[in-house]
């Protein structure tokens, strides 16, 4: 009977936090090791987290580099740096090798310049021009996402050669995250890709030549949105990558290429909620705390913006008091509208479905539906005042401030971002406040002119 298959749900509730613990106590990191590795990575990083920094430290240096090289992967890069820069630097390079090389050259870019230096000189030097020459890429092009490693041979090597190659060294499997092997000519030029599957039916004695076809290669410059299509125009499991001379420099999987994007996009969504930077809870408090006032502060100026709308209409507020109660609920409901069109601009935007170029179009979209949705809230928001205070010119008055501030919404919502895409701003970080200001002044100016209008029939 085969055995039962194991929940990971399951995995994640199991509680070795005492066991930790007593194990840390007792410096026994064979015991750690066999405690960490008996839950997911995840939560094992978790348990290390709930040490202090100086413990933490003391921790990761007790595990087995295999061990430690794993929680590091997992770890977000300022983590990750952190991790690395508490251990002495010969532990340090002992995790480190235990990396792919696209993880070090992401890892040794959140070091210290000299924390950095020591780390390479201690790697192979073969291992650290590779680290280093992935350094030199930008963080979301193929040549800063791609693994160095490449699985390569020579157009006259033979079927059987290759394959003895691989009986002989389990370990280039691993090292190559079940790669094609790729055929370079005398130059480095990638000239023909082989499948795995190709090699274990073609016979012994054939030459790599006779059974390569041509591969499609990728520009280490590449951007992730171009990677991205590329990936969705074919269903292949990697890329090899090439310099400015055609050389190959490292294969792309598809599996780096989505994890960076949803990278992104989660970034993306932090940087809308006011959280400017990659915040972890385990950074310090000083730094935390600057962050967010940083945008914090800016807000308290836009806020004080909008309520000098209201204190402009203090009369009519002192009148008709009931008008007090829904504007927030216009401002409120309006700044949910213009939150869905910001989030459909970001989204498409990192997608590369829309540029700068593009808003009167995306403005015309977001209109139509501006137009249905805000007809449909102010109706249902009007039944409801004037259901509420028995006034129908009240029910008119938010009704009508809401279909229209909706409208405005929507239209900030979705434009805004290309806008500030285009003069070079972050539309994330900026999207934000802006919509919250301006329709919170839309929404209260609205309300209020048009009540001031309407003033006497709201007195009936």
């Amino acid at each position: 009977m085969d055995a039962p298959l194991i929940d990971n749900e399951i995995i994640e509730n199991i509680d070795i936090s005492d066991d930790v613990r007593a194990a840390f106590d007792a410096a026994d990191g064979d015991r750690l090791d066999t405690l960490l590795d008996s839950v997911t990575i995840s939560e094992a990083l978790r348990e290390v987290l709930t040490f202090s920094h100086t413990e933490r430290d003391a921790l990761i240096a007790l595990l087995s580099p295999e061990m430690a090289s794993q929680l590091i992967d997992e770890a977000p890069l300022e983590l990750a740096g952190e991790l690395i820069e508490g251990q002495e630097t010969a532990r340090a390079v002992e995790i480190f090798d235990e990396l792919d090389s696209d993880v070090q050259a992401d890892v040794l870019a959140e070091l210290d310049q000299e924390d950095a230096d020591a780390i390479l000189a201690g790697l192979d030097p073969e291992d650290a021009a590779g680290v280093r020459r992935l350094a030199e890429y930008d963080a979301g092009t193929a040549g800063g996402l791609m693994l160095a490693d490449a699985f390569q041979f020579r157009p006259n090597q033979t079927v059987g050669a290759v394959l003895r190659s691989l009986a002989s060294d389990d370990e280039d499997l691993e090292r190559y995250h079940g790669q094609h092997p790729y055929i370079v000519d005398e130059l480095g030029h990638p000239v023909g890709v082989v499948s795995l599957r190709g090699l274990l039916t073609a016979k012994r004695s054939a030459k790599l030549e006779d059974i390569m076809v041509t591969p499609l290669t990728v520009d280490a410059q590449a951007s992730l949105d171009t990677l991205q299509d590329l990936f969705n125009d074919y269903d292949f499991l990697g890329f090899p990558v090439v310099d400015e001379a055609k050389a190959l420099v490292g294969v792309i999987s598809r599996t780096a290429v989505d994890a960076a994007i949803l990278a992104r996009a989660e970034g993306d969504n932090l940087r809308l909620q006011g959280i400017v930077g990659d915040e972890l809870r385990t950074m310090p408090l000083a730094i935390r705390s600057r962050r967010r006032l940083a945008w914090l502060s800016a807000n308290i100026v836009l806020n004080i913006i909008a309520a000098s709308v209201i204190s402009a209409y203090e009369e009519t507020l002192a009148a008709v008091i009931a008008i007090a109660v829904f504007l927030p609920m216009v401002s409120d409901m309006s700044g949910c509208s213009g939150n869905q069109a910001v989030g459909v601009t970001m989204r498409e935007l990192s997608l590369g479905l829309v540029r700068p170029k593009d808003a009167m179009r995306v403005w015309m979209k977001e209109v139509s539906v501006g137009v249905i949705n805000g007809i449909v809230l102010g109706i249902l928001i009007g039944l409801v005042c004037w259901a509420w205070k028995g006034n129908p010119y009240l029910g008119l008055v938010i009704g009508l401030a809401l279909a229209l501030n909706t409208l405005i919404a929507v239209s900030i919502g979705g434009v805004v971002p290309l806008l500030l895409k285009r003069v070079g701003q972050d539309p994330a970080v900026a999207s934000g406040p802006l919509l919250t200001t301006i329709t919170d002044m839309a929404g209260f100016f609205l309300v209020l002119s048009l009540a001031s209008l309407m003033m006497p029939l709201l007195l009936q």
